[in-house]
């Protein structure tokens, strides 16, 4: 009787402990050094604001800006992936802490999730061949097959303009999709395109001006309003000291931080 009561209490402490261990595995976990991590996600298909090197290592300046933001924070910075699609169902899931993989922000995402103040500020750019001189404008890509990610916020901007609309994981796979003719034009984020351009890899070129301006935020939980004050105060922090200039300028030549919209 006393060996069966100590394996039913043995059993009733075995299963409080994996029940315990289960609770506490959510986004934020502590290192083998004893920090705090900072998990934070993107796609790793953005380049060059997040991708991964042949040899599988995630680099970018969302990276960059992910690491030094940690540092504020005294926390280990821990870089993660995860489909651009469903990219907020993991972050509601705890998978992660925050989404810093150059998402904008919108009234529809801000339905779902919190976000930091803007981190970078861009617009939507028609890119398409060096050849091609039917595109210089918006009105331009009517009845033409048009390029955009997944689950951005591109393929709402043309979708007045054309129904031919092709949809990627990638923008760079977008991209390289206008020299061989599968599609006409790709909307993408400017610094994308630019620095493709840049880098002389591909023989495209810019169709017009900017489409609009989108600020990018860090999205993080609805409940977690103490994450959203820790990672204004050290975006804050890290605008100051210079080191978001330094990183900027390493991956555009430029500061991209940019101005605040003048309607705001």
């Amino acid at each position: 009787m006393k060996r069966k009561l100590l394996t039913i209490v043995a059993s009733i402490t075995l299963c409080t402990s994996f029940i315990l261990g289960a609770c506490s595995k959510e986004s934020s976990t502590t290192s083998s050094n004893g920090e705090k991590e900072f998990r934070y996600a993107m796609s790793g298909l953005y380049k060059p604001f997040n991708y991964k090197e042949n040899d599988g290592k995630l680099v970018g300046f969302d990276v960059e800006i992910g690491e030094a933001l940690a540092k504020k924070m005294n926390m280990k910075a821990t870089p993660v992936t995860n489909p651009w699609e469903t990219l907020i169902q993991g972050l509601q899931a705890k998978k992660y802490d925050v989404i810093l993989g150059s998402m904008a922000i919108t009234e529809e995402r801000l339905k779902a999730v919190s976000f930091s103040n803007p981190y970078y500020r861009s617009g939507a750019q028609i890119f398409v061949a060096k050849k091609n001189t039917a595109i210089s404008s918006p009105e331009d890509l009517k009845g033409k097959k048009i390029g955009v990610v997944k689950a951005s916020t591109f393929k709402n901007l043309v979708a007045k303009y054309t129904d031919q609309i092709t949809e990627y994981d990638s923008d760079i796979t977008a991209l390289m999709d206008l020299e061989p003719g599968r599609v006409d034009a790709v909307i993408t984020d400017q610094m994308v395109g630019l620095r493709m351009i840049k880098e002389g890899k591909s023989n495209i070129k810019e169709a017009g001006k900017p489409l609009n301006l989108d600020e990018m935020g860090i999205a993080i939980r609805k409940d977690n309003k103490k994450m959203v004050e820790k990672v204004n105060k050290a975006l804050d922090e890290i605008i100051k000291d210079g080191t978001y200039d330094k990183i900027s300028k390493k991956w555009f030549g430029r500061n991209i931080l940019g101005e605040e919209e003048k309607t705001k």
